[in-house]
């Protein structure tokens, strides 16, 4: 029974209290239990929220009165510790934060405990939430609950472990580069970077650079991320970005006048790509002809033309750069992890360069402005390669050697342009890791990507399938 309740979904775990099958202390007691069995392993959770059961018993007393409840009554969430949690520790990944405890919570917290769900925990991430391992001086090294020798990736590696693992059905990371999609895709769950401004991003730090950052739901069902996002998404008149997003129904079909018509692509303009990669997203393409969808494989020339990682690298360095030097200013090296020390070591981007960035951007946007003319959606990989050993930080990858930004190849396309993204497992590498392809918008079409994410789930050959922890 235990299990039954720890992997089962966010949205089926709401059902089954509202029919009172199972009650929320009964729930947040598995969750709890299943972190005291998994986390000394994996390290995927840094602080338990100390009110979390009693909360599990008021939103159970509040179902016996027959008081109103909200679509996740009852149902815990955990959160990247880059997000702020209100009387819950908060640190950052750094001994510079030690013991921060906000006073408020991030508006994506609050509005997920508006819609009934209980904070049960937070999770590890790497120091200043800057890196693709999740690893720090403070809380230590995230493991793959798939492979305890690989990262589970970041910088929301702690969030996709833990729900990976059992011990949340439901979170909230972070996604300035990949730090959503990437994680997800190393641990076989579903995540999603909204259109840039679509959920706040008040209550979470670093902001700089803000029009890059994100933040979005990470789950173990498309269902569960369209309902978060239902409840995450609207301006809360604080973050300028903040803006409003048509809402997904699941199970209304969308009404269109002709076919779907979806573009498929591993390159050029990303890197290198593992051929296991690439199989798995054609297979993922292919998949979605026998629902009538029009699929063919295509390129985008801006992508080839501006390469998105540098124009990503030539304009963050110049906001991010700043903001670590004053949160780290007085204190010493030795409180300092190897990320923020390369962040600081990191030459200045001269002003012709940041500009020839900029218009790049601008680029970007034009190029995927006039892909999506023409198609309605994307499909491609999302990181080149399966989860890799924890450390590694060159790669050859089909031949090619390359160091660990080209991780990002894929995913920070979507940052310098603000499309949305969802990760989604669709494959396993040879070695058992997972695979996941990343289904792409035009800006505002959420609703759209989570349908094409929801008849691809429905065909997964890996729908299901858990980490033998």
């Amino acid at each position: 029974m235990s299990q039954d309740i720890f992997y089962s979904d966010a949205t089926e775990l709401a059902q089954m209290i509202r029919r009172r099958e199972i009650s929320p202390v009964e729930v947040m007691q598995a969750h709890i239990d299943r972190i005291a069995a998994t986390n000394p392993d994996v390290n995927a959770v840094v602080t338990l929220a100390e009110d979390a059961l009693q909360q599990a018993a008021a939103a159970e007393k509040a179902l016996m009165q027959g008081d109103a409840t909200g679509p996740l009554h009852g149902v815990p969430f955990t959160v990247k510790d880059s997000i702020d949690t209100a009387g819950v520790l908060t640190q950052r990944g750094s001994p510079i934060f030690k013991g921060r405890r906000p006073d408020s919570d991030a508006v994506s917290v609050s509005r997920l405990k508006k819609a009934g769900g209980i904070l049960l925990a937070k999770t590890n991430l790497p120091e200043f939430s800057y890196w693709i391992e999740s690893d720090n001086l403070l809380s230590g090294r995230s493991n793959n609950p798939w492979d305890l020798t690989r990262t589970p990736g970041g910088s929301s590696g702690g969030e996709s472990a833990a729900i990976a693992a059992g011990m949340s059905p439901l979170g909230l990371g972070t996604d300035l580069a990949i730090s959503v999609r990437g994680p997800a895709a190393q641990t076989g769950i579903t995540s999603m970077k909204a259109t840039h401004g679509s959920v706040p991003m008040t209550g979470i730090w670093p902001r700089a650079p803000r029009r890059f950052w994100h933040v979005g739901p990470m789950a173990r069902s498309v269902r569960d991320i369209a309902l978060a996002f239902s409840q995450l998404s609207g301006p809360d008149g604080h973050d300028a970005f903040s803006s409003n997003a048509p809402v997904y129904s699941d199970g209304l079909p969308l009404v269109t006048s002709r076919p779907l018509r979806i573009g498929w692509m591993t390159g050029p303009g990303f890197g290198p790509v593992d051929p296991e990669v690439v199989a798995v997203v054609k297979a993922a393409a292919d998949a979605l002809k026998a629902p009538g969808v029009d699929v063919e494989q295509v390129g985008i020339p801006a992508l080839e033309q501006d390469f998105a990682l540098d124009v990503f690298n030539r304009i963050h360095v110049m906001e991010m750069k700043p903001a670590f030097a004053a949160a780290t200013a007085g204190h010493g090296a030795d409180e300092l992890y190897k990320m923020a020390k390369t962040m600081l070591s990191l030459p200045d981007t001269s002003m012709a360069d940041f500009i020839d960035a900029e218009q790049g951007a601008e680029r970007l946007r034009d190029g995927f402005a006039e892909y999506f003319s023409r198609f309605d959606a994307l499909i491609t990989h999302v990181l080149p390669i399966p989860a890799h050993k924890h450390g590694v930080d060159q790669f050859v990858i089909d031949g090619q050697a390359v160091d660990a930004t080209y991780l990002q190849g894929a995913t920070v396309p979507l940052n310098v342009t603000g499309l949305p993204g969802i990760s989604l497992p669709f494959g396993k590498s040879h070695e058992g890791m997972p695979i996941n392809v990343q289904i792409v918008g035009k800006w505002h079409d959420e609703p759209l990507i989570l349908h094409v994410a929801a008849l691809l789930e429905a065909v997964s050959p890996v729908k299901g399938s858990h980490p033998s922890l």
